[in-house]
């Protein structure tokens, strides 16, 4: 995972032009939250539902296992934007924590 993530890219991006043209309020953050979690739920039960069709379809083993490992390989790949997601928003929370205690 050595580049940056197209959902983390799109977020980083949105934040920087806001954070250019105005503070972020904490409700824009909210809302960038709130489609973050939409877009990797919406990911993962697309890759749940490739996995599922691709096991229903009639092909060769070789052709499953093609198919099994991709998708592995976009599920380890989306694993790791959550994660890096996770990071940032309690990086983010701790700030918010931290600025509410001074």
């Amino acid at each position: 995972m050595g580049s940056l993530q197209p959902a983390v890219v799109v977020l980083v991006f949105r934040s920087l032009i806001s954070s250019d043209l105005t503070r972020m309020t904490d409700n824009e953050r909210d809302q960038i939250d709130q489609d973050a979690q939409i877009f990797m739920r919406t990911c993962s039960e697309a890759i749940k539902q490739l996995r599922h069709e691709a096991e229903k379809q009639v092909t060769a083993a070789q052709i499953k296992k093609h198919r099994g490992a991709v998708l592995d390989l976009i599920e380890v790949y989306l694993r790791g934007v959550c994660k890096l997601y996770s990071e940032q928003r309690a990086i983010r929370v701790k700030r918010t924590v931290d600025k509410k205690r001074l």
